[in-house]
């Protein structure tokens, strides 16, 4: 689901962070180091006179860095049955699609995959200030699964009104996500960090407009018909990047956004049969969300609500984008591919009790309108609900606990699952910084 994985062995990666650091020191010592003061120009004053002092030189910019992190841990109980490679998350796709395909109930666990470290640079340049991210964490997905391993979260540099890299999506609203522990968070979130180039349109502080191409991609399901060697033959195909666009509009009492996303998917039947299985369709959907805080400034509520067909992989948790269905009476094509519609919903509150204490509670959902080719036991739907209390004794240091429970929901068996998870978790931050 989370795009780009990084796997990279801890002594290269130990040579190439000492790199990055010796390079951006050096560069940072060379931007701020102090130039000889101009000579003062001669005065052709009459003796008496007094010359007039020269005007101050304007201050000069300097570029800063931050190397920024923290270790987390995770240690908790799952009190129902989960994909072990997914022990330390409530990800409801990896709940069992029948009974006791993960085995029997009960599992202790504890993790330290959240733990993050990443570095931040601001450059003064006549252009304006030149802002760089590189970021990584330590939960492996994709053929890293289950492993504590590199994954990279941000590569990504802006200058003006141009960003390039990868970094969150047009499409998503960040701060929809809310202050809990449980790392995969709410199902029906959109939620994908992806290779972009944006623009802002606009770039003020009560509002903003942004456009974007971002790096395509989509999945299929073969449904029931995903052993049969003429689906297995067919291979996806992007014509374009994806077009994504967002508006916010800022006020004191919070923000209310609108996003959305359209796209192109097409599939080529690469098998020389009597089928001809190509296709394409188009992909979209539409993103509002909004954070609207109380008067006292003690209470956020995280809202979020989408939909849209084909974009299953701009969410947190949605399995695929395309599934066949049949189309009767053609002999030639007797399937087709269709685009999934999709819904998702976020809603939760943070409050801050006072400063040394906050809780957090809410809900998230997933709705998918499944094709009439899909299998019985794929995911239709997902529910999502935590409840927590965060205790941060000095700063920098927070310590919790949470109640997480997830439900999965096939699309025509009858059968669903849930998840029911206990987890503490302790997380100490550090931040060093340079210049500025």
């Amino acid at each position: 689901m989370r795009a780009h994985k990084l796997h990279v062995q801890p002594a290269h990666f130990g040579l190439a962070l000492a790199m990055v650091l010796a390079m951006a020191t050096g560069a940072w010592a060379q931007t701020n180091s102090a130039s000889p003061p101009p000579s003062t120009p001669t005065t052709t004053t009459a003796p008496a006179a007094a010359a007039p002092a020269p005007d101050p030189a304007p201050a000069q910019g300097r570029s800063s860095m931050e190397i920024y992190g923290f270790a987390m841990l995770d240690i908790g109980h799952n009190f129902k049955s989960i994909n072990p490679k997914w022990y330390d998350t409530m990800r409801v796709t990896r709940l069992p699609k029948f009974e006791g395909e993960h085995g029997k109930d009960n599992s202790a666990f504890a993790s330290v995959r959240q733990s993050r470290l990443g570095v931040k640079a601001t450059t003064p340049t006549a252009m304006g200030d030149l802002k760089t991210t590189f970021e990584f964490e330590m939960f492996g997905v994709g053929v890293d699964e289950g492993q504590t391993t590199f994954r990279l979260r941000h590569a990504y540099g802006e200058l003006g009104r141009v960003g390039a890299g990868q970094t969150w999506s047009v499409f998503m609203d960040p701060d929809v996500f809310p202050n809990s522990v449980e790392y995969w968070g709410p199902t029906g979130m959109v939620f994908y960090r992806n290779i972009q180039v944006r623009f802002y349109a606009i770039q003020k502080t009560d509002s903003s407009l942004i456009v974007a191409l971002e790096q395509p991609g989509a999945s299929g399901d073969g449904g029931v018909l995903a052993d049969r060697v003429e689906i297995q033959n067919i291979r996806g195909r992007s014509p374009n990047l994806d077009l994504t666009s967002a508006y916010t509009f800022n006020r004191k009492w919070g923000y209310v956004r609108a996003a959305g996303v359209v796209r192109r998917m097409a599939w080529d039947d690469t098998l020389n049969d009597q089928f001809e299985l190509s296709g394409d369709a188009t992909g979209w959907g539409l993103n509002f969300s909004s954070n609207l805080k109380s008067k006292n400034g003690k209470a956020t509520i995280r809202l979020q609500y989408m939909f849209g067909e084909g974009v299953e992989n701009y969410m947190n948790d949605a399995p695929v984008d395309v599934g066949i269905k049949a189309n009767p009476g053609n002999v030639v094509t007797p399937i087709v591919g269709e685009a999934l519609p999709i819904q998702g919903f976020v809603g939760f509150v943070d409050y801050q009790i006072n400063p040394k204490w906050s809780t957090t509670g809410g809900y998230s959902s997933t709705r998918i309108d499944n094709s009439d080719g899909q299998a019985p036991d794929a995911y239709k739907s997902g529910d999502y609900f935590l409840v927590n209390v965060m205790h941060y004794p000095v700063a920098g240091v927070m310590m919790g606990g949470e109640y997480q429970w997830g439900r999965r929901t096939n699309f025509s068996d009858g059968f669903h699952s849930d998840g029911s998870k206990i987890q503490f978790s302790f997380k100490y931050n550090f931040s060093f910084k340079l210049g500025g």
